[in-house]
């Protein structure tokens, strides 16, 4: 793939990314590498995500929506191991439509983010592409050492808890690209979920303090209670019934002949970013104290059980599932 001639390259460099960077450890963007000190006592928490046009964001999307939605779902990752953020390194394909005004309004994206979450760009590289624009985020946090929770710990008689709402990334996504019949207000409220989620950070010392397994709703989440259940060697319940609806979900959910249908696309739609996790039941009073203390949704959908697998229930009767969430082929 051909690299941007080098003013252009450059050009983006020093007068959109160099103000993003972190002032010591990303060097000033001007040498290959970051260096970052140790910090004792904890432990260094790395994930990676990218966005492709097309696949991930619509090709009408605004750039500086696509730039934010890019750092907020690897910032829903690190919450969901407990990890505290600080930086992240970047990689940008730009497509032929990526001009200097759409590359100015993807840094003005990150810009804005990188105030509301402190974080800062270390590093990273810029490219042209004939396809479709793609950018991928490798996010870092710091967790305290051996505290950083994976999808491994669930224990038979723990409850299942997921923060927020659940759906609104699947119906966000048919909102962008105008596929629903609902009031204007209710459209743009799904449509800006789509594209600019909300990485439940506040909720991370939460996760790393309670919770026994945990991993963040990107796929759908039936798909990542399945994870969960898979990693920890255990059954899980969800419990369709009690999913978190958004006001605008539950006004698309009242118009629906078939409501466990209605309840299942919701439930496996993904991009929903919340954070589904596991906790010992001496916890819920506590959970629900904190949640509450950070204007937080928390609902108890599910438990878990001997076995192996997710158990999805609906009128307290188990379902089949004619999918459980979104995969790359």
């Amino acid at each position: 793939m051909p690299a941007l001639d080098v003013a252009g390259e450059f050009e983006t460099i020093d007068r959109l990314l160099k103000p993003l960077a972190h002032p010591e450890w990303g060097r000033g963007l001007a040498d290959d590498v970051a260096v970052l000190p140790s910090r004792p006592g904890y432990d260094l928490v790395l994930t990676k995500d990218m966005l492709v046009e097309g696949v991930h964001f619509l090709p009408e999307d605004p750039m500086d929506t696509v730039a934010r939605k890019l750092l907020r779902v690897n910032l829903s990752d690190l919450a969901a191991k407990g990890a505290e953020p600080f930086g992240y390194l970047l990689a940008c394909a730009w497509s032929e439509r990526c001009g200097w005004p759409e590359r100015k309004a993807f840094a003005a994206g990150l810009a804005q983010d990188q105030v509301q979450f402190s974080v800062l760009l270390l590093g990273g590289d810029t490219v042209k592409t004939s396809g479709p624009a793609s950018f991928s985020l490798t996010g870092l946090g710091w967790v305290p050492k051996d505290r950083a929770i994976s999808r491994a710990g669930a224990q038979v008689g723990d409850l299942v808890f997921v923060t927020g709402q659940i759906g609104d990334g699947r119906l966000g996504l048919r909102a962008a690209r105008g596929e629903l019949s609902l009031e204007p207000e209710r459209i743009e409220a799904l449509a800006a979920h789509y594209r600019m989620p909300m990485p439940r950070v506040d909720f991370a010392d939460v996760v790393r303090d309670f919770a026994s397994a945990s991993v963040d709703v990107s796929d759908g989440l039936a798909a990542d209670l399945t994870h969960i259940a898979t990693a920890s060697g255990v059954g899980l319940t969800m419990n369709l019934n009690v999913l978190p609806l958004s006001t605008a979900a539950q006004a698309w959910f009242a118009d629906r002949v078939d409501p466990q249908l209605s309840l299942e696309e919701l439930a496996t739609g993904g991009d929903d970013y919340e954070i589904a996790f596991t906790a010992h039941p001496r916890h819920e009073e506590a959970l629900r104290h904190l949640a509450e203390s950070r204007f937080l949704r928390l609902t108890r959908i599910g438990e878990v059980t001997a076995g192996t697998g997710l158990t999805v229930l609906y009128d307290d009767q188990p379902i089949q599932l004619a999918r459980t969430g979104w995969t790359h082929g």
